[in-house]
């Protein structure tokens, strides 16, 4: 399996882990702030939480994650439905 693949059910099991801290948590921080500084011309400042809608799309789900990660048992639903969708395509 490719990796890129195994990135992004980790990236999606990370956030979920995130959500359910305190708002105060540096991870909680890095997961929802917005880039500073520089960055190349050509390239748009990415997000993590860019990134986690991007892959939640790809299961066809398109509501406010941030919600959906407080009910584990759903959360969990959506990772496994990723993970598995990502094992499909490689094969």
């Amino acid at each position: 399996m490719p990796r890129i693949y195994i990135y992004k059910s980790h990236r999606l099991q990370w956030a979920g882990h995130v959500t359910q801290m305190g708002d105060g948590r540096r991870a909680h921080k890095i997961l929802l702030g917005k880039p500073e500084g520089m960055h190349p011309r050509d390239r748009p400042e990415f997000r993590w939480e860019d990134n986690i809608i991007r892959d939640l799309k790809e299961v066809d789900y398109e509501g406010d994650w941030k919600t959906l990660t407080q009910d584990r048992v759903i959360w969990r639903a959506y990772v496994l439905a990723a993970m598995n969708l990502q094992v499909s395509l490689c094969q």
